[in-house]
């Protein structure tokens, strides 16, 4: 074989190796595992925080790479900062992709506990992906805190 055509061979070798490797790298062919991220938000009259002091203000979470039927918790800390007891409620918006809305739950334990004014509660964020999740191998999502103005005994 001429030098030429051996050299052309291993061009479209390399490039044919490199483009297997990229997919790969990328996740396009590759979905065992979901690289997950979300940001944390809460209301006025509320903060979020990443100790139980309250010093460290949390604005994301890493939640690391959650293989598929797998899950994830992460622990936070709320405060009523305001001066009346709210009534918490966390939501989710702003998937990216979109399609990751559904294969992947975002929960927590403190869904319509009562905050008590200046009150720190512990709150248990879990993440948990399907096993049949595909099409993606990243996403990310806002999670929101918020409460609302509540009377009645805590939960």
């Amino acid at each position: 074989m001429p030098r030429k055509s051996v050299a052309i061979v291993f061009a479209i070798t390399f490039v044919v190796v490199c483009l297997i490797a990229t997919f790969f790298a990328s996740g396009v062919l590759a979905t065992s595992r979901t690289r997950t991220t979300s940001s944390v938000a809460a209301t006025a009259s509320l903060g979020v925080y990443s100790d139980s002091a309250c010093t460290l203000s949390l604005t994301s979470t890493d939640w690391g790479t959650v293989p598929p039927g797998g899950s994830v918790t992460r622990t936070v800390y709320v405060k009523n900062l305001g001066s009346v007891q709210l009534r918490l409620s966390l939501s989710k918006t702003n998937w990216n992709p979109a399609s990751a809305n559904g294969p992947i739950v975002l929960n927590w334990n403190l869904e319509r506990a009562i905050l008590a004014v200046g009150q720190v509660k512990t709150a248990t964020l879990t993440l948990s992906l399907s096993s049949s999740a595909s099409g993606f191998t990243t996403f990310s999502v806002d999670a929101v805190i918020s409460g609302q103005a509540a009377r009645g005994k805590a939960i």
